[in-house]
């Protein structure tokens, strides 16, 4: 504790023109932050594909277009000040900003976004495949994204809603780098990858100091930010592990913020002195039948579950304040998210249900789960709610890669599990609760349609590929809110509940923004009393 104790203030008291500071407080312009940091494998925007450098990338570097801190859920400008869509040619041309710096002082210019974009394509590392559904190749990524002056051309193969390329374009992969720099860190031909997930050569709201794996990040105000300086002067990100020390240091007042309380800690804290605030977060939780086990075939059988499920009862215990009750695909907060939630717990109409349709009880059927909590908790109350009604499950626990292995393989009868969206646009999760073309056991995909073995009717599949390609976003946004529809009313796919992510903090800290993945996570606007 005394370690930990001595590095946050170290740490924090050697930055330039700062006042001591009382053992017991944090610096005034200075957040301070125990969060549990060791998932991070990478940060530069090329490779980094984890939670927590998610968080540091936003933070660090920005996107020709970017949801940004006042609103997490509105596309809003970045790198490019305006742009021209012609959907005919496939094509979006956008106008750089001219005040615009890189950290290193090196203007953002056209040359850096080719350069920017054509390294994930090159350098093929995990977050890749979002900028190459685009079409783009090694061989052709430099026609595909010109450069002329501070004017870029971006062209993309396929037939795409130019809301859909425009989303691709705000990801996590598209951030800017600053090409000199990265060059001229180069190594054996890496791009600057190896020198990139150690720096930072960014041109966001902060610039990364110093990042030492599973042990500190250290970000420090960019004065001359194009949308104006951040609120503190730095911000620093010390790797905690334990809940428990966590809570002790925001007690003690040696941090300003914790990120991973349990429930349980969240509601031993003094409200007179720490503010706690919730946060919906990206990730679905659902259950899910299997179609190849032919008891779970009969459409009553996924109807009556949507009422077997103790939606409240879960909600006010065992996950309080870690889930809400949410029953579509795309997750709330989300531009086209449908947000209506017509079942709760109605045992009696579920065996209604059953009755009218003449379903054959008891049902039994294995439920496999991560042996986890909350997980184990929620299947237990799943058991104690379907017995109700004929339908008994057997619970069987693993670990989060057998569990996910035995998924993928098809050889489940029924699933607890969750899914998030690798990017910021409904088809990320359309294409998985709601599309499945060939749901033979030869045609892997990576969706929930398909891993239940449900063969999604024509017209729903139609109508997700209709969606994509759509041209009008709001239209595009009432197809995906239909597709949501249609999926809560019937499919052997349950959704049930959302993340939510509790972050407790000193209440003289405000401005803290935190949408629904890691890539909203924004320091911006903090500010301390």
């Amino acid at each position: 504790m005394k370690h930990i104790r001595s590095t946050l203030i170290a740490a924090a008291l050697a930055l330039p023109l700062m006042a001591p500071a009382a053992l017991a407080d944090t610096p005034p312009n200075v957040l301070v932050v125990a969060q549990n940091i060791d998932d991070i494998v990478a940060i530069d925007p090329a490779q980094a594909y984890e939670f927590t450098s998610g968080e540091l990338v936003t933070n660090v570097y920005d996107r020709l277009v970017q949801y940004d801190a006042e609103d997490p859920t509105v596309l809003s400008p970045g790198l490019a000040t305006d742009w021209t869509i012609d959907a005919n040619a496939k094509t979006i041309t956008f106008k750089l900003r001219d005040d615009a710096k890189f950290h290193s002082g090196n203007p953002v210019t056209g040359t850096d976004v080719v350069g920017s974009f054509a390294r994930v394509i090159k350098l093929n590392l995990t977050p890749a495949f979002i900028l190459a559904q685009l079409g783009w190749t090694p061989d052709n990524v430099e026609q595909m994204v010109t450069a002329d002056g501070n004017t870029v051309t971006v062209k993309y193969d396929g037939d795409f809603s130019p809301a859909f390329v425009m989303n691709i374009l705000a990801s996590r992969p598209a951030s800017v780098v600053d090409m000199a720099t990265a060059m001229a860190n180069e190594v054996d031909g890496d791009m600057g990858n190896a020198w990139l997930n150690a720096n930072s050569a960014g041109s966001g709201p902060f610039s990364m100091q110093a990042y030492r794996p599973a042990e500190i990040i250290r970000l420090v105000a960019n004065k001359d930010y194009f949308k104006g300086a951040p609120g503190v002067q730095s911000v620093i990100i010390q790797h905690v592990a334990e809940a428990a020390t966590q809570q002790l240091l925001l007690e003690q007042g040696d941090v300003d913020m914790a990120k991973n309380l349990t429930p349980d800690q969240i509601a031993t804290l003094d409200p007179a002195k720490i503010k706690v605030e919730v946060f919906p977060q990206a990730a679905v939780h659902f259950l899910s039948f299997n179609q190849k086990t032919d008891s779970l075939t009969p459409p009553a059988v996924w109807e009556a579950a949507r009422y077997l499920v103790d939606y409240s009862g879960m909600t006010d215990t065992i996950i309080n304040g870690q889930m809400d009750v949410h029953q579509a695909f795309w997750p709330k907060g989300f531009p086209g998210s449908y947000d209506e939630t017509p079942f709760s717990y109605d045992p009696e109409k579920a065996k209604k249900v059953l009755e009218d349709a003449g379903v054959a009880l008891p049902i039994t059927v294995s439920l496999d789960v991560i042996n986890a909590a909350p997980f184990t908790d929620m299947a237990q109350s799943l058991q104690a709610s379907f017995a109700d009604a004929g339908i008994n499950f057997e619970i069987l626990p693993g670990t989060g890669s057998q569990v996910i292995t035995k998924y993928r393989d098809r050889s489940h009868e029924a699933m607890l599990l969750y899914w998030g969206p690798d990017f910021m646009d409904p088809h990320s999760n359309a294409k998985a609760f709601a599309y499945n073309s060939d749901n033979s056991d030869d045609k892997y995909a990576a969706t929930t349609t398909w891993r239940n073995a449900w063969a999604v009717p024509d017209e729903m599949n139609k109508m997700t590929t209709a969606a994509l390609t759509e041209t009008d976003p709001e239209k595009r946004l009432d197809m995906y809110r239909d597709l949501q529809q249609q999926v809560q009313a019937s499919s052997p796919i349950v959704i049930m509940f959302q993340a939510s992510y509790q972050v407790a903090m000193d209440k003289d800290v405000s401005g803290y923004v935190n949408g629904a993945t890691s890539d909203f996570v924004y320091y911006r606007l903090v500010e301390k009393e």
